[in-house]
C-alpha cells in the first residue's frame, strides 16, 4: 500500500504546488527550485503530537543542516490563529499556508483518521508520554480533529520523500525526511 501511495503521490501536479502560496508570498514549487522543501500538514493545533511536532520543528531551526532545505506548515486554522499559536511556540517565523477546508491535505492524499488511527491503545501511550511526561499538553480543537498528518520532502517541483503518518501518534525524523531527497 506504501508502494502505490507513493506512486500517487509522485504525481501531484506542480500547478497544485505553483498555487500554494505561503505567508512569505513564495510558492512551494519555487521554493523546490531552489532547496528542498519540507511541507509538513499538521493535525489540529489542540493535538498533543501537533504541539510535540513543532516543539521538534523548535529543535530542529537550531540544527547547522537545516541551512540545506526550508520548512512549511500546512495547518487548518485561520491566518491569524496560527500566527498567535506560532509565535506563543516560538516559531512565529515559519512559512504556513492556511487550509481549512483540508483541500490541499486531500491533494496530498492525506485521509480523515478511524477510531484505532486516532483513539487506539498505541496513540494513547504516546498521547501520555508527548501530553502528559513531556509537557505538550491538551488544547482547544481547531481545526478538523480527524484529519490525519503527513510530511512531504518537495525537489524541483515533484514529492521526493514522504511520511504518511498511519496513526495520529506516529513521530517522523523531519532531518532524515529532508535530508534524504538530496
Amino acid at each position: 500500500m506504501g508502494f502505490c501511495f507513493i506512486l500517487i503521490v509522485g504525481e501531484i501536479k506542480q500547478e497544485l504546488l505553483k498555487t500554494m502560496i505561503t505567508t512569505k508570498g513564495r510558492s512551494i514549487y519555487d521554493i523546490s527550485y531552489n532547496k528542498p522543501c519540507l511541507l509538513i500538514f499538521l493535525r489540529h493545533f489542540g493535538c498533543m503530537f501537533c504541539r510535540e511536532a513543532l516543539h521538534d520543528l523548535k529543535i530542529l531551526q537550531q540544527n547547522p543542516l537545516k541551512n540545506e532545505f526550508e520548512i512549511v506548515l500546512v495547518h487548518m486554522s485561520s491566518m491569524s490563529i496560527a500566527e498567535n499559536f506560532f509565535k506563543k511556540m516560538d516559531l512565529g517565523d515559519i512559512e504556513n499556508i492556511s487550509d481549512p477546508d483540508c483541500e490541499l491535505y486531500q491533494s496530498f492524499g492525506l485521509t480523515k483518521g478511524t477510531f484505532n488511527q486516532l483513539f487506539g491503545f498505541r496513540s494513547w501511550i504516546r498521547g501520555f508520554d508527548a501530553g502528559l511526561v513531556k509537557g505538550h499538553g491538551f488544547g482547544v480543537l481547531l481545526g478538523d480533529g480527524f484529519q490525519m498528518p503527513g510530511v512531504f520532502t518537495i525537489q524541483n517541483g515533484k514529492v521526493t520523500n514522504s511520511f504518511i503518518h498511519k496513526y495520529s501518534s506516529d513521530k517522523p525524523d523531519y532531518l532524515q525526511l529532508a535530508l534524504q531527497s538530496n
